[in-house]
Order: C-alpha cells, then structure tokens, then sequence
C-alpha cells in the first residue's frame, strides 16, 4: 500500500519546521550581500593579476594616452591653419619623435664628452672609493672580533653565476628587446588616439545604457581635464625646479650647469625617488671640480626645490583637480610601483586621480571616493 503523501508532508513538517516569513526575508538579503561582496573580492583580485601580468601592454597604453593628451594642444593649433585632424596628428607625432631624437643626441654627445674627461679625475675617484672601501674593511673587522667563528664541520656549497659579457648580455637581451619593441608602439598608438579621438569619445559613451551616458559623459571630461591638468601643472613645477636649479649650479660652477640643469629638475618631479634622481646628474658632473661644502650645497637645492615644490606649488598647480590626501597617494605608489615598477610610480597619481572621478560619478562606488579623497 502506497503511503499517503499528506502524511509524508506534515511529518517533513513536524521533523524541519519551515522559517517564519520574517527570518526567510531577513535571510535572502543577507546571502545577497554575502554573494555581492565574494563576487568583488574575486573581480579586484583578478584585476590585480591581469594587470600584473599585462603588465607591459597596460603601461604602452597608459604612456600612449598621456602622450595624446600632451600633442592634443598643438594639434588643435595645426587644425586652426586648416589641415586635417589625422594630418595635425600625424605631424604633432613627427614633431614629438624628432624633438625626442634631438634630445637623444645631444644627451649622448654630452655623455661622451663627459666620458672623455673622466680619466682626468681617476685619481680622486680612486681615493674617495678606497676610502670607502677601507670604511667597509673596519667594519668587516669588528664584526668578526665581536662575532664568535663557527667552527662547525658543516660544508658550504656556493654557486657562482656566470658574471661574463656575454651572460650579462644574453641575460638582459629578451628583457630589452620586449621593452623596445613595446616601446614601439607608442607614436602609432598616440596617433590613432589623436586622429580617431572625437570617435573613441562618443563610441565609448554608446557603449553604455541611455540612462547611463550623461553620467559617462560627465565622467569622460572630469577625467580628460584632470589629465590635462596634471600634465600642464607637472611640467610647470619641473620647468621652475629646472630653471632654478640651472642657475644655482652655474653660481656654484658646476659643469655643463646648462645641460644638467634641467635634467635635475625634471627628475625631481619622480614621485619618493625625486630627491636621489635630481642629486646623480650635479654629482656625477661636478666629480673632480667641486668637493665637500660644494657637494653639501647642491644636496640642500636639490631636496629645498623638492620639498617646496611638493608643499607649495603641487597643492597650488595640483590640488583642485587631483583632490587626493597623503594617504591615498601613498597607498597608491606603493600598489602600482609593486605591481609596475618604476613606471608605476609614474602613472600611479594620474591613474588613482581618475579613479576617484569614476567612483565619484558611481553611487555605489562614492564611499570609496570620498576615503580616496581630501
């Protein structure tokens, strides 16, 4: 005899008695909200190792649209004396290209004139390094007086690395050619970026819902004129730091004040390693012409120009637009030079700029926007 299925039921009930209304729509949101968060967690995360990864392609392409942003003022100047937007672009690339291979080579004649010259101050070079070697060599020697020996019988198995040219050079060459031939790609890509820009603009505000594209309107201009500023506001505190900077080690005579100058302030503008990159190109120059209290002056201009451009002129050139606190900006060197390199540092204030502008225009992204914020 089949068993009666009201039976079975209100037994099932009896055994596991259903949740009342209230609990079950308590529930359903919480398991939402559980699923929501797991699923960002593993998006950031997948992101992160995407962008790890891609490393290389993701910072041609960041590079790629700074540099479209720079020449896009001076193609809109060729526009005005009518030519064509891909003409301008082209032309403002070709402008790019041969001013940098100009830079390039009076950056390496400058070099070899300065390699040339060297050998007249080998002699002090020697003694400054023996003296630090000696320095090493004390040290060394107090250790091990202060350090008991091992004198256990335990072998130590050393494995040398081969330190010739040619593994130096077969070690570095698959590093160099990927990064010159990524490198490659950067005026053809700042180019189409330049002459299809008013396309990529308004096909990426289609790519999103009707009700959506004001708002990725809005977005895509915040972020295209804080880009802009940041450019603009950068090169303007480097020109003030190189300015000043030229002059200060003329007076101090340092050589070739003129060409290195302006490299100094320009590498100041690096975000943490500014003050070390600003002080090599003084310091290498003026090896056998300036010695202590010289050395001592072109430390405290360097890091006074770096320090008064951080405080002053950033906050006065930069703040507006960026509207990122110190914390922000910390957090966001450490993650991208982590994850980039050198290159991260460069790219990190802009790209977590725009983030926030992103996250301000989302709703539900605007609470991490105001803790990115001042």
């Amino acid at each position: 005899m089949a068993a009666d299925p009201v039976e079975i039921t209100q037994k099932v009930l009896k055994q596991e008695p259903l949740p009342a209304p209230e609990e079950r729509a308590r529930t359903i949101p919480e398991t939402m909200q559980a699923n929501s968060l797991a699923t960002t967690v593993i998006a950031v995360v997948a992101m992160g190792v995407a962008l790890y990864v891609a490393q290389l392609v993701c910072v041609v392409l960041l590079v790629s649209l700074l540099l479209a942003f720079v020449l896009e003022p001076l193609v809109r100047a060729l526009m005005r004396i009518r030519l064509p937007r891909g003409g301008a672009a082209f032309t403002a690339v070709l402008v790019f290209v041969g001013t940098l291979y100009a830079i390039g080579n009076v950056s390496y004649n400058k070099a070899v004139e300065f390699s040339q010259e060297l050998p007249k101050y080998r002699g002090e070079i020697q003694s400054m390094i023996w003296k630090y070697q000696r320095t090493a060599e004390t040290i060394r020697k107090n250790t091990q007086a202060v350090i008991p020996k091992d004198n256990s019988d335990a072998k130590t198995v050393e494995l040398k690395k081969d330190s010739s040219l040619w593994g130096a050079v077969t070690e570095n060459l698959g590093t160099a050619t990927e990064v010159i031939f990524a490198a490659s790609f950067v005026p053809f890509l700042a180019f189409f970026m330049l002459s299809w820009q008013e396309h990529a603009h308004s096909s990426t505000v289609l790519l999103f819902r009707r009700e959506l594209r004001s708002t990725a309107y809005a977005t895509l201009g915040a972020i295209t004129d804080m880009i802009r500023a940041f450019i603009v506001g950068n090169f303007l505190v480097g020109l003030f730091i190189a300015v000043i900077s030229t002059a200060v080690f003329a007076l101090l005579g340092v050589p070739y004040f003129y060409f290195v100058g302006p490299i100094s302030g320009f590498l100041s503008l690096v975000p943490y390693l500014g003050v070390p990159l600003a002080f090599v190109p003084p310091a290498l120059a003026s090896l056998g012409q300036i010695h202590g209290s010289g050395f001592l002056l072109i430390g405290v201009t360097v890091l006074g120009l770096h320090l008064f451009a951080l405080n002053v002129l950033y906050p006065k050139f930069l703040g507006k637009r960026l509207q990122l606190n110190p914390l922000a900006v910390t957090v966001a060197l450490l993650f991208w030079g982590w994850i980039w390199g050198a290159m991260g540092l460069v790219l990190a204030i802009p790209m977590t700029a725009a983030m926030k502008i992103i996250f301000d225009h989302v709703e539900g992204l605007r609470p991490v926007g105001a803790w990115l914020g001042e």
